[in-house]
């Protein structure tokens, strides 16, 4: 679409802050399979942290929520959606392992973005898989109560015929291999963002879309670090940069470099999670121990027991308490209190 046709190179240039940014990427890719083959239990246990994460995070920025206990058992598939917020996190689920398992068998085409997005709301009385069929805006409510239109999409009546040419020119430079992956990514996913295909969901579907471009670029760091939870925690850089890239956007004169630069910071920011959890495991301690004790270096200042379990989904209770005595015994932790809400912190 309107980010592929002529003067990609000026709409992106290749400053010397990219430049930087892809070599340090590249660099953790190959530490990523490095770890991959080193520890493999730890980076089961990450994944299944990963995945509770990212389904809340991405549904979280648009409004779906649940409580955290519901959300685990919603990813575990111990339960079944009991509301409307528990039926669109449980389509995130399941199109989130499908990317997770089906990846590399999955070809980018406007049919794949429809299933997606119709497997999306399945659990809904909403039927997914189909284009808007009323103009939609991209606005933002101020403090003031009032709303702030940032873009205006694509009207209904193109989009099919827009989404059918973005895909054909995304695949056709994707195949030729003659511009770097991660510089296509972000631009398809603006444009992407910039149609506005759908009435709901195009916010989840690009994120999903982001992974699934990711994976298959043989960057797949955002299967064990939550890349929509960074997203989430920096959404007003996240609305910024996309705003920024999608001025001109209509007319084919949109700065690509602002949405590019935020997310590969992104990719960058999830790798270096990703070595702090993972760089200085001990070999001989468990996945879930280690997963415990360097969530617990990550605290500053107090934090409680919920708090640990909270950031270590797949971890037991029962574990978790006996690791925090065991830290005290050993005079690293203390306890500043009985009970269940007891505050804990290191000496």
């Amino acid at each position: 679409m309107n980010s592929f046709e002529n003067s990609f190179d000026r709409r992106l240039p290749l400053t010397h802050a990219l430049v930087k940014s892809l070599g340090l990427l590249r660099e953790y890719r190959g530490k990523e399979q490095l770890y991959r083959e080193q520890v493999p239990q730890v980076l089961e246990t990450l994944k299944q942290v990963a995945m509770i994460q990212s389904t809340e995070s991405s549904n979280r920025i648009e409004g779906v929520v649940a409580p955290p206990q519901r959300i685990r058992d919603l990813v575990a598939n111990k339960t079944t959606p009991k509301d409307r917020s528990e039926q669109e996190i449980a389509g995130y689920r399941d199109v989130l392992g499908l990317i997770h398992g089906n990846f590399q068998d999955m070809k980018l085409t406007t049919g794949l973005v429809l299933q997606l997005h119709r497997d999306l709301f399945k659990y809904t009385d909403e039927r997914g898989g189909r284009w808007k069929a009323a103009p939609n805006r991209v606005s933002q409510v101020q403090a003031d109560g009032t709303e702030l239109i940032r873009f205006e999409p694509v009207a209904p009546h193109l989009v099919q015929e827009s989404m059918e040419t973005l895909n054909r020119q995304f695949s056709r430079l994707w195949q030729d291999d003659e511009i770097e992956k991660l510089l296509l990514i972000p631009a398809y996913i603006l444009d992407f963002l910039c149609i506005h295909p759908f009435r709901d969901g195009n916010g989840r579907m690009a994120r999903l879309l982001t992974l699934l471009l990711l994976y298959q670029a043989g960057y797949q760091v955002g299967r064990f670090i939550s890349l929509e939870t960074i997203i989430e925690n920096s959404k007003e850089t996240y609305y910024d940069s996309l705003y920024k890239s999608s001025q001109g956007w209509h007319k084919g004169r949109h700065p690509l470099t602002p949405w590019t630069e935020y997310l590969l910071g992104t990719l960058i920011a999830a790798y270096r999670e990703f070595e702090e959890r993972v760089g200085g495991v001990s070999g001989g301690r468990g996945a879930k121990t280690d997963l415990v004790l360097r969530t617990i270096d990550t605290f500053i200042g107090e934090f409680t027991v919920g708090q640990v379990q909270e950031r270590c989904p797949t971890v037991g209770i029962d574990l978790i308490r006996r690791i925090l005595r065991e830290q005290k015994q050993s005079g690293t932790l203390e306890c500043l209190g009985r009970g269940p809400a007891a505050a804990w912190r290191r000496i």
